[in-house]
């Protein structure tokens, strides 16, 4: 059964690689041009999520995995470069759950909170969030640097990188490792929640009111624009922080079952160790799934889409046209 899953395991990897990083880029391109309809703040956070999982999938998708399962023994798995590498991940992961966080909060303020939106939801106020929540997320993993030792020494070059004997017994160490992990992924878990509730609370008690305001109580139907606004908004929040949550939620009760039970992942059977393996698996997954999310509740990015799907076959089309009229051109002036 474990021989199957590792075979299973190695073609999803390179599949998640083939599509993620095409799809974070067109995300990003997409995004980046402003013409989808959405708030600049808006667009702030979605480009930042879309270069944060595209980052996950380039360092944990294709220089880990990928290079484990189809590049054994490459420069990768010098410990310099293997070290920095886990380093990175741990950074481009955090930074791709807490921009989730980030852009659940901005939503509710945009939604819930009117007074504190005119200062709040802008873009210069995006980017200073989104600068620094990356910058301290970052300095947070440089100390995991010092975490590993190599496995082997080859001609007195270390290769691999394996945990530190340290790293499980100092009491500084184990205090961050818990640290690591109740900031990634526990605590954006109750936030995120806490924030759509508060923002389905807030919508539903709204639209009641204005509904009553506007006479659509009595039967009447009129468009309300403000409440479509907070309709779609809505949308896309709740799509993203729900699949964010379903696709974290196996790693999570993973890491519950591995602390409360105290059992070791290098002692688990083999349920438990697929169990795991999905959970890493569905985690990754995440980082693949906000352009598709992006292309069902906005008609303006299908529209982007379909243009740069179309671009290459109108651009050959228009060169065969301007090839056609230039040989037709010389065909005419010779025979004249």
């Amino acid at each position: 059964m474990l021989e199957t899953f590792h075979s299973v395991r190695k073609v999803y990897y390179m599949i998640l690689a083939v599509i993620g990083v095409p799809v974070n880029l067109v995300a990003i391109m997409i995004l980046s041009r402003r013409k989808c309809g959405l708030s600049t703040c808006t667009t702030r956070y979605l480009v930042s999520m879309a270069i944060a999982d595209l980052l996950v999938i380039i360092t944990e998708v294709i220089l880990l995995r990928i290079n484990y399962y189809y590049f054994p023994g490459s420069f990768l798995d010098i410990t310099p470069v293997c070290t920095v590498m886990h380093v990175l991940i741990n950074a481009a992961t955090d930074c791709s759950v807490w921009l989730t966080v980030t852009f659940s909060f901005d939503r509710f303020v945009a939604i819930c909170c009117q007074k504190l939106k005119t200062r709040y939801c802008t873009e210069k106020s995006a980017a200073a969030v989104v600068a620094t929540t990356c910058i301290l997320l970052c300095l947070k993993n440089i100390p995991y640097y010092f975490t590993y030792e190599p496995g082997e020494i080859i001609d007195n070059v270390p290769w691999f990188c394996y945990d530190k004997p340290s790293y499980f017994t100092e009491p500084g160490w184990v205090g961050m490792d818990w640290f690591d992990k109740v900031l990634t992924p526990l605590l954006p878990f109750p936030l995120i929640l806490l924030l759509n509730a508060l923002t389905v609370r807030y919508i539903l008690v709204a639209s009641r009111v204005r509904k009553g305001l506007r006479g659509q109580s009595k039967g009447e139907k009129c468009s309300d624009p403000e409440m479509e606004s907070r309709r779609k908004s809505a949308i896309l929040l709740f799509t993203i922080s729900g699949s964010f949550i379903l696709l974290w939620l196996s790693y999570v009760i993973d890491f519950l079952y591995y602390n409360i039970a105290g059992t070791a992942p290098n002692n688990y059977n083999a349920s438990l160790y697929i169990f795991g393996q999905v959970g890493f698996m569905l985690r990754t997954l995440n980082c693949c799934t906000n352009t598709f999310i992006y292309g069902v509740t906005q008609s303006k990015f299908r529209e982007q889409c379909k243009s740069i799907v179309k671009y290459p076959v109108t651009s050959i089309i228009q060169l065969i046209a301007k090839q056609n009229n230039r040989e037709q051109r010389r065909g005419g002036s010779q025979c004249s």
